[in-house]
Formats: structure tokens, sequence, C-alpha cells
């Protein structure tokens, strides 16, 4: 029997789904999927929506909770809804994302591949470098920072996120305090009026840099001078203040004009011992600390040897590889954005005359690029393959068995179609070894995973 909108049940949450939604089952056997609940809670859930074969529910009462449950220690975890899991105790957290890993790789991909325990991130708070502040109003009218509410555009006000470091927490109320100050009008979608649309701040983790970045409708900022003034006073941290300009209707953040009001135009930091430069337009893992253990261990799965060519597809601004870059006889990166290619070459220029003489980066996209080394007659020995959450496609992943390196090490966002890819590879003679998650983003049910795959002996 179809299960009813606003019907209650009372049902026992048996784990965690791929989105950090609860899952139980009705009487029927019907999955019911629940946000804000734990592998272990005993609760009254009232369904909202019926699908056929599975169904949404939202937590009604509680009734035993889960041993893994915690307190929330922010205002606004529910209605934000950016910390999906901070309702549960952090280890109960990386059992739940290594299970949820695992199924990808059995259900998915079909693979009787050894998952491990997921590794800690080594902060489990105050760990993000980035933050993208959209700027509003509260409830009185003043500016205020913020988050969106799931699937709205509505500003759920924010002053402390734990999940960014105070000081940028800070930064975002000052600014708030310098607009309504100055009578200085965020952005109003519906009407397309006002001024500042985001507070875009990075903070470089070892170097302690802070670039300030306001996302405005017009280049030109009132009080320019007086608030770069303010803030240099207040946080000496800051060494660079830009004004992004976007003036469409869209909910892209950045656009493509930037304007320094202070500093160089981007911060300093490292990663693994790589110098990178980061600007508003860089991607650059959110998570310092623990994207440096992810790519330890992906340096550790490559088994390289001094001899070694290594080609890194989607290789971003080339920290992966050129992490590695002392550990083989060559560095070739592939990365479609043209910034990031920039980025890589100026990285392995800073590290020394060694590593850029041994350094290729170019723009390319990275299946075309793939499919054109391979009928140079490119042999890598190993391939390093990083792709967006959409996964390789099959060009790519063509071009890896053509170039039959010895090694494959793939990092992952997205456990499915990392699944997906790695059972690929396995139909086209390459072994999934294991496979290791590692939690960037802690109290998220976001998780990345490394996968070491070796050529099969057979065809060596």
């Amino acid at each position: 029997m179809p299960l009813q909108k606003n019907q209650l049940l009372t049902l026992r949450i048996e784990r965690l789904s791929s989105d950090g939604s609860g899952v139980a089952h009705s009487p029927e056997g019907e999955a019911v999927f629940v946000p804000g609940t734990a592998p272990g809670d005993e609760a009254q859930v009232r369904i909202v929506k019926d699908c056929g074969r599975y169904a949404f529910g939202i937590l009604g009462k509680l009734l035993t909770p889960s041993p893994d449950r915690i307190p929330v220690d922010c205002a606004v975890a529910g209605p934000c809804g950016g910390c999906s899991l901070r309702h549960m105790d952090y280890a109960a957290e990386l059992r739940s994302k290594q299970e949820s890993v695992a199924d990808a790789f059995r259900r998915i991909g079909g693979l009787d591949v050894p998952v491990l325990d997921a590794l800690p991130s080594p902060e489990v708070d105050r760990y993000r470098n980035k933050v993208q502040f959209p700027v509003g109003r509260d409830k009185n009218g003043a500016p205020c920072i913020g988050f969106y509410a799931g699937r709205t555009h509505r500003i759920v006000p924010c002053p402390d996120c734990k999940l960014q470091p105070g000081v940028l927490n800070d930064i975002g109320n000052a600014l708030c305090s310098f607009f309504a100050a100055h009578g200085i009008q965020p952005y109003d979608e519906e009407s397309g009026k006002g001024l500042v649309r985001h507070i875009f701040l990075r903070r470089g983790t070892h170097s302690g840099q802070i670039m300030v970045c306001l996302v405005c409708t017009r280049p030109k900022f009132p009080h320019s001078e007086e608030l770069v003034a303010a803030l240099r006073e207040q946080f000496s941290d800051i060494a660079s203040v830009l004004i992004n300009v976007n003036a469409k209707k869209t909910n892209v953040i950045l656009g493509e004009e930037t304007v320094s009001l202070y500093g160089p135009g981007y911060i300093e930091d490292t990663l693994c011992g790589v110098p990178v430069r980061l600007g508003p337009l860089s991607f650059y893992q959110v998570n310092t600390l623990a994207a440096e253990r992810l790519y330890g261990i992906a340096a550790e799965y490559a088994q390289l040897e001094p001899s070694d060519v290594l080609l890194d597809l989607y290789c971003g601004m080339g920290t992966i590889g050129l992490s590695m870059a002392d550990r083989c006889r060559e560095l070739i990166g592939v990365e479609i954005v043209p910034e990031a290619i920039d980025s890589a070459k100026a990285n392995a220029a800073r590290m020394g005359d060694a590593v850029a003489a041994k350094s290729r980066f170019f723009c390319a996209d990275a299946g075309q690029a793939a499919a054109r080394l391979a009928a140079e007659g490119l042999r890598p020995d190993v391939i390093m393959l990083d792709p967006p959450r959409k996964g390789c496609d099959e060009t790519t992943l063509s071009a890896v068995v053509q170039m039959s390196p010895r090694r494959v090490v793939y990092v992952s966002c997205n456990p499915s179609t990392a699944a997906r890819d790695a059972a690929w590879l396995e139909e086209h003679g390459y072994h999934a070894e294991k496979v290791q998650p590692v939690d960037l983003f802690p109290r998220t049910r976001h998780c990345e995973c490394v996968i070491a795959l070796s050529k099969d002996e057979i065809d060596s």
C-alpha cells in the first residue's frame, strides 16, 4: 500500500544515504529518506512525498536517540543546511562516509575492492580556507551575511559559521557594519537594485594571508579608501582587497572583471610544499590540511620511480603533480581552464629550475588531450586522474588504456562516478587494488576518495 502524505510512521534509521539523509524502511519495505537523523535513531516520521519505491519524510518526534547523536552547536544548522551532519559524533560521521563509499563501489561499480576506513580531517571545525557569503538584510533591515536555505535563495543570517575560521566571519561582519554606516546597499535579486552581492574571502592556511573580494554590480565602490584603511587597521593579515564586477541576473557568483583596491590581487600559500598564488578565480581545495593528507595518499598509491613519466589529467593549478615532481623524471599536466594552467606554470617556476625543466603544462580538454597524446605515442608510467564530479568520459578512459601506464591513481569528489569509472577500467585491463576515503568536508555529506589501480599482470 503506498504511503500517504502527512502519514506518521515510527521508524528506525538504518544508515545514511549519499546526500546525508537517514534511511529507514516502512513496514511494507519502502525506503524512507529523513534529513537530520542518525543511524540508530528511533523516531516518529511524517511522510511529505511518496515516489513509489521510495519516499521522503521529515523528523517529527525523536523517540530514542542514536548513541551517535550529539547536541547541535549551531543555531541555524537546520535552516542553513550546510552542515547536514552536525548532529552526529565525528567518529560516526567517518563510519557513515566509509560505508557510503563502499556502497558506491559495490552497488554502482560491482567491484569487490577493499574500501579502507575514512581518514579524518586534521580539523573538524574552522577548516575552510574560502568562504562566499551572500549579502542580504536581517529582520531589522540591516546588512547581514549568511547562507542560502536549501533549494532557495533566501538568506539565513549566520554571523559565526563554524566551518570558517573565526577571522573570516569577523571580516564579513565588519564589512556589514561598514555597509550600514555608509548606506551601501545589498543587492536585491528580485528588483536588481543594490550594490554588494557577495563577500568572497580566502585565507592561506600556512601563510595566514587574507584576500577580501566584494562581488558588486559595478566597479566603483563608495568610500573605497576608507574601507581599505578600516580593514587593514582591524585585520593586519589582509594582503589584497578586490572588487569583482557581476552585473548580470545570474546565480553565478563571480563576474569576469576584477579591480584591485589594495595589494597584488592575490594571496600566497603552500600546499604540500608547492607555492601557490590564489586569486578569486583560482580553484583550490578548501581544506588545506586534509588536502595535504589526500595528496600524500595519492603519492603513496602512485609508487613513482625516478625514471617515471607522470601524466596529470585535470591538473588544475598543478599542485597534485608538482607535489610529486621530485619523485619522477617528467611531469605533464593537462587542464581546460587557461588561468589554472598559467598558475601551474608559475608554481613550477617558483619551485626552482630543476622542477620547471621537468614540468610541462598545457591547456586542453582532458579527454581530447589524452587521446592526442596516446595517438602521438606517449607512454606515461603513471597517470593521475582528478576529474570533476561527473567523472571521466569514455574518450579519456580509452586514451588511458591505450597509453598503458603501469599504475593509475584516481582522485574523486564523487564516489558514484569514481566507482563507475573504476569498473570501466577493470573491464579494460586494470585492477582496482584499494580505495581510501579522505574527509575533506567534515560536518557535511561530501567525501573524497583515492583509488589505486594497477595494470593486470597478464597484459604487462
